[in-house]
């Protein structure tokens, strides 16, 4: 096979491929439009491989030009796709009205979350109906030690498991203190017992974060319920708090393990 051949075949394709999902997966976690040099300086990959898939990305819409200056951005092929994807995956389908009810018994801020890689992530939110509402970025990636979330979604992985899957760094609190791993395993323990987890947020002041997970049919926690209100509140109705998140991710689970059998 001659080196023209071998450049043009399936490994090469399917490098391509991976580096252009990372392109767009570049640009959603920087949430801002960038040039194609800047791109490629980001990412420390080759500048011409970049800037030939992001023409093939904007001629196919999943990339947008943004400005005179070559930014690009996430393309509304991708709001298309995203909305085919809510509409058909049972998880959201299903989780969308329970966190509506959830907010509305409770005033808070309910969320369903999952791991996105090795980082913990916000899929679906509802908003709460006080006067200053609390929330956060859906699709954000934050280091799953962080989270409440992140107590219960590694239940199913052994201490070692555990210690592989997430970057050392990410063991660094937002006040630059690092959590002891053996404390966050304990923990995740606790959580796995007890279906449930709350804690003071990590990363501000004043909100308390509660979290209870949903099940796959073998078990798994796949994703979680969480609500987020002001730590007086929290404390004030904890009991509440509690019964609604966990009552809705039973049903949850319920109606994902129904669907799939």
């Amino acid at each position: 096979m001659d080196k023209q051949a071998s450049s043009t075949g399936p490994k090469s394709r399917a490098r391509g491929l991976e580096r252009a999902i990372a392109i767009v997966d570049y640009l959603q976690s920087g949430k801002e439009a960038k040039r194609p040099i800047d791109i490629a300086l980001g990412m420390q990959a080759p500048k011409s491989s970049v800037y030939e898939l992001v023409g093939i990305l904007i001629s196919v819409g999943v990339l947008e030009r943004v400005d005179n200056e070559g930014r690009v951005y996430l393309g509304r092929k991708l709001h298309y796709w995203g909305l085919s994807y809510l509409e058909n995956f049972d998880l959201t389908r299903l989780a969308q009205p329970l966190l509506e009810d959830i907010t509305a018994r409770t005033r808070e801020t309910s969320q369903l979350c999952m791991l996105d890689g090795d980082k913990y992530t916000v899929v679906l939110m509802n908003e709460g109906n006080r006067q200053f509402r609390i929330s956060s970025d859906m699709g954000e990636k934050l280091p799953i030690p962080w989270t409440a979330s992140g107590r219960l979604l590694l239940g199913h992985y052994t201490d070692d498991e555990i210690i592989d899957f997430i970057p050392d760094d990410d063991f660094i609190m937002p006040d630059g203190t690092r959590l002891d791993k053996h404390e966050y395993i304990a923990s995740v323990r606790s959580a796995h017992q007890d279906s449930f987890f709350s804690f003071d947020s990590l990363a501000d002041n004043y909100t308390h974060c509660f979290a209870a997970p949903v099940h796959d049919e073998s078990g798994i926690c796949i994703s979680t319920l969480c609500l987020i209100a002001p730590k007086q509140d929290a404390e004030t109705h904890y009991r509440l708090y509690r019964d609604v998140l966990t009552e809705s991710s039973i049903q949850l689970t319920s109606s994902l393990q129904a669907g799939s059998c």
